[in-house]
Formats: C-alpha cells, sequence, structure tokens
C-alpha cells in the first residue's frame, strides 16, 4: 500500500517513494559526474607526471605573460591573494557562523566546513603523493612545497563554488543571483591565471587543481543535497539553479528578439 506524505518544502502530497526515488537519482547523479571527473583527473595526472604536458605548459605560459609589466604584476598579486588559505579561512569562518545561527542551515555550515576542511586536506596529500616541483619557490605568495595540484586553485574552486550554491538556493532575484555567480566563476579562472602568471605553477597543476577541486565539491553538494531530501529541508538548491536556467533562457530570448527587430 502506498503511502502518502505532505512535503515540507514544496507543500505537494506525494507518495514517499517517490520523494526517496529523487533523491536517490540526485545522488547517483552527483556520484556518475564525479566518477567522471575522477577519470579525467587521474589522465590527467598520468600524463603530467610522464612529462608528456611540456609544451603545452610552455605555450600556456608564454601567452600569459604577454602583458607583463609592473602594474600587471600587482594586480596579479591582489588576485591571488583572494585564493589564499587566510583569506578563504577568514571567510569561512563567517560564512559558517552565518549559516550556524543567523541562517538556521547546521547542515550547510556543517559541509561547507567538510568542503573547504576536507579540500585543504586533500590538496596537501595530493601535493605529497605525486611530489612535483615548482617552476619557482616564492614565499611572499604561498610558491612553497610540491606544485601539483594548485592549492590555490582547487581551494577558491571549493570555497567560490559553495559560495554559488548558497547564493543559487537563496531569496535573492534570479538576476542578482546570475550576476555574483558569474562574477565568482570569473575571479575563480583569474585567480588560477595569477598562479601561473607568478610563476608558482604550471598550468597543468591549475587545471589538476580545478578538476579535483570539482569533484571534491560535487561529493560535498552531493551529499548535502541528498541529506536535505531525507530531512524534509525547506531549502531548494536544485530548484533555485532551475529558475536561474530558466530567466537565463527568458533574457536570451529576450535579447535575440530585440536584436530582430
Amino acid at each position: 500500500m502506498n503511502r502518502y506524505k505532505k512535503d515540507a518544502r514544496s507543500g505537494l502530497v506525494v507518495k514517499e517513494n517517490t520523494k526517496v526515488g529523487i533523491a536517490l537519482l540526485l545522488l547517483l547523479s552527483g556520484l556518475a559526474i564525479a566518477g567522471l571527473f575522477i577519470v579525467l583527473f587521474a589522465e590527467l595526472a598520468d600524463e603530467v607526471m610522464s612529462q608528456e604536458f611540456g609544451l603545452f605548459d610552455s605555450f600556456i605560459i608564454k601567452l600569459i605573460l604577454v602583458n607583463q609589466s609592473q602594474a600587471m604584476d600587482m594586480i596579479m598579486v591582489f588576485i591571488t591573494e583572494l585564493g589564499s588559505v587566510w583569506f578563504l579561512g577568514t571567510l569561512s569562518l563567517i560564512i559558517v557562523l552565518a549559516l550556524w545561527f543567523k541562517g538556521k542551515d547546521r547542515w550547510g555550515a556543517l559541509f561547507f566546513i567538510i568542503a573547504v576542511g576536507g579540500g585543504g586536506l586533500l590538496t596537501t596529500l595530493l601535493k605529497h603523493f605525486y611530489g612535483r616541483e615548482r617552476p619557482s619557490i616564492n614565499e611572499e605568495i604561498d610558491a612553497v612545497g610540491f606544485s601539483f595540484p594548485s592549492g590555490h586553485s582547487m581551494g577558491s574552486l571549493i570555497f567560490y563554488g559553495f559560495v554559488i550554491f548558497l547564493i543559487i538556493r537563496g531569496p535573492q532575484k534570479e538576476w542578482i543571483k546570475w550576476a555574483v555567480s558569474i562574477s565568482l566563476a570569473v575571479l575563480v579562472v583569474l585567480i588560477g591565471t595569477s598562479r601561473i602568471y607568478l610563476g608558482a605553477h604550471f598550468p597543468s597543476d591549475v587545471a589538476a587543481g580545478y578538476i579535483a577541486g570539482l569533484i571534491w565539491l560535487l561529493l560535498c553538494l552531493t551529499a548535502l543535497e541528498w541529506i536535505s531530501w531525507q530531512t524534509g529541508s525547506h531549502i531548494r538548491p536544485v530548484k533555485g539553479l532551475r529558475n536561474m536556467l530558466k530567466s537565463g533562457l527568458r533574457m536570451a530570448k529576450g535579447k535575440a528578439g530585440n536584436l530582430k527587430r
């Protein structure tokens, strides 16, 4: 006999097994996507350790250093600090306290700690496992220790990616969500670029940092969403993302219509 229950988040009366089915689908989808990126990371790491990325690294480095100047040096040093341990650590503390006490989102706060803290530990383990030397050592920009994968790239993708997730499920207007999310995504790319520009990492280190960070972030967010579905949390990040995409499509159609006139 089917049992029905009112969904605390949507207010709709649904079959309990339907709710479990959606949660299971979400879990499996997240794990499948993470699995694909794990394979990609393994392939990249294998080629890097086999020194097959030399030409690629050299080409990207030369491309980025085309506009090298003293002013650009200062800009890149500032950008790289936005992905530093002390900066992300300070912001993480503020966000966790806000989620825990103001937002009453205990699960969100817990998984934010797991994502950022666990990501830092995973970065250290991967660096020591692969043991790739840096192109140069510079303590002023945290360019010490092993190089692969880039800690700044991995840490910034996890941190700012989680912030984007929190924004998507928030009550802000859709255009604000789009603006902030795109801005933070661009910032993550700039942080990785700054590490290459300043000589702290090879481009392949940065790429590996992004992939590893995305894997860990996906696993953490999938687990958080799974728990949210199971506990009947009112917060719905998936719905927020769907609304953002619909809003983006409407804006794109509107611009396309204006161009035809």
